[in-house]
């Protein structure tokens, strides 16, 4: 046997070239669908805030006063959040605020208990304090 025949063979030998591939691509690749996965969930999340800020602000508008329709937004976004299994009800703070004929609802939630942020220090994640806003019309347009 020559003795370069087997440095020769080596450099011709293919086999676990994949691995080696895979063990420089594969970080990359399961970084992002982590990311996607988080940021799926931030965008879901704040989706649902601002489908309960709509549905608290409708509920709103059928009271007499502000006492009245803060506790409607209230009640409204406490039963909503039920609907969503993914939320917490302790989380979320909705304030509500009557400007002229329109009435503000406001909620805020933090999301930082949230699955989603559990990989915040491998994703950079947006703020966990997710903030959605609704105006409704009370009439007289």
């Amino acid at each position: 046997m020559k003795a370069g025949g087997r440095k020769a063979s080596f450099r011709r030998d293919e086999d676990g070239a994949a691995a080696v591939e895979f063990a420089f691509v594969g970080p990359i690749l399961i970084m992002l669908m982590f990311s996607i996965l988080c940021y799926g969930g931030y965008f879901w999340i704040a989706h649902a805030v601002q489908q309960l800020a709509n549905d608290s602000a409708r509920a709103a508008v059928s009271g007499l006063d502000d006492a009245e329709r803060t506790s409607l937004a209230k009640a409204s976004l406490t039963a909503g959040m039920g609907q969503y299994a993914y939320l917490n009800p302790k989380a979320a703070v909705v304030t509500v605020a009557h400007q002229n004929q329109d009435i503000a609802i406001n909620v805020v939630y933090d999301a930082s208990g949230s699955a989603f942020w559990g990989m915040s220090k491998l994703v950079p994640m947006p703020s966990s304090k997710i903030e959605r806003r609704a105006v409704v019309r009370l009439g007289g347009y």
